[in-house]
């Protein structure tokens, strides 16, 4: 079991979904495709339909303190506008479109992140929250009220003590994955602390060299009933997230190519854009 059990019933449905398979289809910001652009309702079920068990939701937030599923930096390639959505009212963002989404009698607007996460409310998935730590603890008091907090799991940056000292102080106890670049970073975090729900841990690697390619190190943090995560994608800098063993490598190369040798170090958890290519390349390896 994943987490301390003083959290076990808040974990158990993360641990249900990590019992069924392994390692978790993590998709990023759902399936964008056609008419649907990602972090929206359309695209976390299209992830669902590709074989996703968990989608990770990007967050950002108007200059009033309304939550929305989008990852700032991209208006001008997504909605067409130079200004950063995190400069505008709820109002101003609430007239922007996606471009070339709309369709007659549905306008595609960048979605309120409680109308997302509302819409799988009591439904077996997990969304991970990214890019959310500098506005606890408003939005933790927004998720409270949701009423999923099983279903939500917190991304952080190891090295964010503040964030992580707010997660301390707040009530509702929900699942932490801190983000993490080297070992002594995880061995800075407070596993043991009850008052933070740490569950599991991203870890990044930007070359073959890093220590989280070694075996024993991930069995390191397992022996803490911990999960380990990676993302198998390259930013936009080209800087890799898990030593290359990323998406582009998948379609260029192949899945196995990608993802095989994360696979044989047993990572429990694998972030990607492209969910039914690890969905298939999994369910291959747990064939008798």
């Amino acid at each position: 079991m994943y987490g301390s059990t003083t959290h076990a019933e808040t974990n158990a449905l993360l641990n249900q979904l990590a019992d069924a398979h392994r390692p978790l289809v993590v998709s990023h910001g759902g399936v964008a495709v056609g008419s649907m652009p990602s972090n929206t309702t359309l695209a976390a079920r299209a992830a669902l339909l590709s074989g996703a068990d968990l989608v990770k939701v990007d967050v950002s937030s108007s200059v009033d303190n309304v939550f929305y599923a989008f990852h700032d930096g991209f208006e001008a390639e997504l909605l067409g506008v130079d200004r950063n959505i995190q400069a505008m009212t709820a109002a101003e963002i609430g007239e922007l479109s996606y471009q070339w989404k709309d369709r007659p009698g549905r306008r595609c607007s960048v979605e309120r992140l409680t109308t997302l996460l509302s819409a799988f409310k009591g439904r077996p998935v997990v969304f991970a929250l990214d890019r959310s730590w500098w506005r606890w603890p408003t939005l933790l008091r927004v998720l409270d009220g949701l009423g999923m907090t099983d279903q939500l799991l917190l991304k952080v940056p190891a090295w964010e003590a503040i964030a992580l000292e707010k997660l301390r102080q707040h009530r509702t106890k929900y699942p932490v994955l801190p983000i993490c670049g080297t070992p002594e970073e995880f061995l800075m975090l407070p596993i043991h602390d009850d008052a933070i729900n740490i569950v599991g841990v991203e870890l990044t690697a930007f070359d073959d060299d890093s220590p989280w390619l070694l075996p024993d190190m991930l069995d390191e943090i397992r022996r803490n009933d911990l999960f380990t995560w990676v993302n198998s994608e390259t930013l936009t800098t080209g800087i890799p997230l898990f030593a290359g063993y990323d998406d582009e490598r998948a379609v260029s190369e192949s899945p196995s190519a990608a993802w095989s040798r994360i696979l044989d170090l047993g990572v429990d958890a694998v972030q990607t854009e492209l969910p039914w290519l690890l969905y298939h390349l999994r369910s291959r390896r747990e064939r008798p």
